[in-house]
């Protein structure tokens, strides 16, 4: 038992970190050490245990993990998988957790997300709208970086974490994500406007830029 739990920290710590480079996002928190108490045998357990508004960054990483088994399994209606993902995306934190676990994990069936998936993403459209624009710019600039370090293994996953964040936004179809988009090409373009300080934050350069806009652009396709 003891076993199993550390092997879910140590995998919950390393997609955290895979993400992290991937998405270059390491700048917004820092690297949580999950405590094996906190990963749950499963998410119902662990939503019980713990008030939405109170979740930790560390327990949205090992609730998401916990769900993911679950779905993995197809032992989980999608009803449930529905509840669990609208508790965690209620909070900027409970939804980066669950963003950084999702978007980085290996198996296919994330790529196909159920219609729960979609239905809890939409019950907080300020907080999966922010998340979800930047993941999509961010991930795009990334890929370069990688490709431009010859690391074409991590330039592959900056675009699945990409491609991912693109599908949810068609999917999600949220007016606010769409004002976000025209804000986010505005600030690229000009260099001013709502992302001028996260733009000048990451330091992206006028190539970084061109791919970032590209993405959005797909958006409209």
């Amino acid at each position: 038992m003891l076993t199993k739990i550390m092997l879910i920290t140590i995998e919950a710590n390393y997609k955290f970190m895979n993400y992290l480079i991937l998405a270059g996002l390491f700048l917004l928190s820092p690297i949580p050490q999950i405590s094996p108490s906190i990963a749950p045998s499963s998410p119902v357990t662990l939503m019980a245990q713990y008030n939405p508004n109170q979740l930790s960054f560390e327990d949205a990483i090992a609730e998401t993990q916990a769900l993911l088994e679950k779905m993995a399994s197809k032992s989980i209606p999608d009803s449930e998988i529905q509840i669990t993902i609208t508790n965690l995306v209620q909070t900027q934190t409970g939804a980066r957790g669950f963003f950084v676990t999702y978007l980085t994990d290996e198996r296919p069936f994330i790529d196909s997300p159920s219609k729960g998936i979609i239905k809890a993403l939409q019950s907080s459209p300020d907080i999966v709208g922010e998340l979800l624009v930047k993941n999509l710019v961010m991930s795009s600039a990334s890929a370069l970086a990688h490709r431009r370090n010859q690391d074409e293994t991590m330039a592959k996953g900056s675009e699945q974490v990409r491609d991912r964040t693109l599908y949810l936004i068609k999917a999600v179809k949220l007016p606010i994500v769409n004002e976000k988009l025209q804000e986010m090409e505005k600030s690229l373009t000009t260099g001013q406007g709502e992302y001028e300080a996260f733009l000048e934050r990451w330091g992206y350069d006028a190539e970084q830029k061109k791919v970032m806009k590209s993405a959005i652009l797909e958006v409209k396709h």
